[in-house]
C-alpha cells in the first residue's frame, strides 16, 4: 500500500510540474476504486505538496502551540510550548528529504541546489524556511521551518500571560506614545517578533509603519502598515536588495514609524541615521545577551559598516531612548526580563530601569523622556 501511495504522489506531482490543472492530475492518477474520501485526501495531500511541506509537515506546522519544526536527515522535532519533542513520523529516505528541501525553496521563490546549498525564504502560508543540504550539513539535509503565528497578541494578553509585568506594560506603552527610538534585544526564539507586533498594534491608526524585515514575519494589527523585505542576487550575482537599501528607501516613503524587523549587519549604519533625522517612534530587534550588552554588539556591526566605535556611540546616544530585553526561561517562557534608559558616554551608558523584581535606577531618566515628550507628567 505505502509503495501505491508513493507511486502516485511521484505520478501527480510529475503531472504538476508539467503544467497540469491539479485537479486533473488528481483525477488521472486515482485509481478506479477509490472512493470519495480517498480523493479528498489526494487533493488535500496535493495542496500540501504544492505549498512546499508535504502533508506529514504540514500537519505539524499547524499544530496549535508549535513554533519551530526540525528536520535532520529524516528525523523531525517540533518546538511545542516551549519544549522540544521527537515528532513520530518518517519522511523517507535522504533522497526524499533531499527533494523536499528543494521543493520548499522553489515553494519560497528561492533557489537550493549544490552551487547554492543553503536557502532562506517564505512559504506561502507565511512559514520561515531555512535549508541546508548535505554537504555542508552532515548526516543529510537540515531544515528548519518557524510556523507564522496565526494570531498578533495585544500587550494586555501578553501581560495576562506574564509575558510582562503591570509596570513594564505602563512603560512601554508610555515609549509608544512618546515616540521614543527604541531596541528589542533577546536571543533567538525568545518572542522578540511576537512582542514587536503587539507593540506596534498600539500604535496610532493615524500612523504610517514601515516594517523592513529580512523575511516578512512581523504582523501587527494595524490599519497602514507597509512591509519591505531584502532580496537577494540572482544567478549572475546581480539584483540583490540588501537591508540597508531597504531603509534608505524607507525614508523616502513617508514614514512615521520605521521599523527593523532585525538589525544584523552594515545596515545599522542608515537605521541610526535615520533615527536621527527627525524619523521618531522607531523599533528594532538585535540580538544580544542582555540590555547592558546591547552597546558592544552595535559596536560590532558599526564595524561591518565602516563606523569608529566612538561615532557609533555618539549615532546611539542621540538616537536610542530604551531597550527592551526579552529572554526565555527553563520551562520555555517568554518573557521581559528588563527595560533600560541609554545615556550618553563613551562607552555607551545603559541603565537598567525595570526588571521582573522592581525598579532599577534608569527608571526615573525613563519616565522624564516620556514626560517631556507626551507634555504631561508620567
Amino acid at each position: 500500500m505505502r509503495t501505491e501511495t508513493t507511486n502516485t504522489e511521484a505520478a501527480l506531482r510529475s503531472r504538476i510540474a508539467r503544467g497540469e490543472v491539479p485537479a486533473r492530475a488528481v483525477g488521472k492518477t486515482a485509481s478506479p476504486l477509490q472512493g470519495a474520501s480517498a480523493l479528498v485526501t489526494s487533493m488535500r495531500n496535493l495542496d500540501a505538496t504544492i505549498a512546499g511541506p508535504g502533508p506529514q509537515l504540514l500537519g505539524l506546522i499547524r499544530e496549535d502551540g508549535v513554533s519551530d519544526v526540525l528536520v535532520n536527515g529524516n528525523t523531525v522535532w517540533v518546538d511545542r510550548h516551549g519544549k522540544m519533542e521527537r515528532a513520530p513520523i518518517r519522511l523517507g529516505s535522504m533522497s526524499e528529504v533531499r527533494e523536499l528541501a528543494v521543493r520548499m525553496a522553489a515553494a519560497a521563490g528561492t533557489r537550493l541546489d549544490e552551487a547554492m546549498p543553503i536557502a532562506d525564504g517564505t512559504l506561502p502560508d507565511g512559514t520561515r524556511l531555512h535549508a541546508v543540504l548535505s554537504p555542508p550539513a552532515v548526516g543529510g539535509p537540515l531544515i528548519s521551518l518557524r510556523t507564522k503565528r496565526r494570531v498578533t497578541f495585544t500587550l494586555e494578553e501578553l501581560a495576562a500571560g506574564g509575558t510582562l509585568t503591570p509596570e513594564m506594560l505602563r512603560v512601554i506603552e508610555g515609549l509608544i506614545e512618546a515616540r521614543a527610538n527604541v531596541f528589542l534585544s533577546g536571543a533567538t526564539g525568545t518572542g522578540k517578533t511576537t512582542l514587536l507586533s503587539a507593540i506596534l498594534s498600539k500604535v496610532d491608526a493615524g500612523q504610517r509603519i514601515i516594517c523592513i524585515e529580512e523575511v516578512p514575519e512581523l504582523s501587527p494589527t494595524h490599519p497602514h502598515v507597509v512591509s519591505l523585505c531584502q532580496r537577494g542576487p540572482n544567478v549572475q550575482g546581480e539584483g540583490e536588495v540588501s537591508l540597508a537599501d531597504l531603509v534608505r528607501a524607507a525614508m523616502r516613503m513617508r514614514p512615521d514609524r520605521l521599523v527593523l524587523g532585525e538589525c544584523r549587519g552594515a545596515e545599522v549604519r542608515d537605521v541610526l541615521t535615520a533615527l536621527n533625522t527627525g524619523h521618531e517612534g522607531g523599533w528594532a530587534t538585535i540580538h544580544a545577551n542582555a540590555a547592558t550588552d546591547v552597546p558592544a554588539r552595535l559596536v560590532a556591526l558599526g564595524a561591518l559598516a565602516g563606523m569608529a566605535e566612538t561615532t557609533v556611540y555618539a549615532q546611539a546616544a542621540a538616537a536610542l531612548d530604551a531597550i527592551v530585553h526579552v529572554t526565555r526561561d527553563a520551562s520555555g517562557n517568554r518573557m521581559v526580563s528588563h527595560l533600560a534608559a541609554v545615556e550618553a558616554g563613551n562607552p555607551l551608558k545603559v541603565l537598567p530601569a525595570l526588571t521582573r523584581s522592581g525598579e532599577g535606577p534608569g527608571l526615573a531618566l525613563l519616565r522624564s523622556r516620556i514626560a517631556a515628550r507626551r507634555g504631561t507628567q508620567f
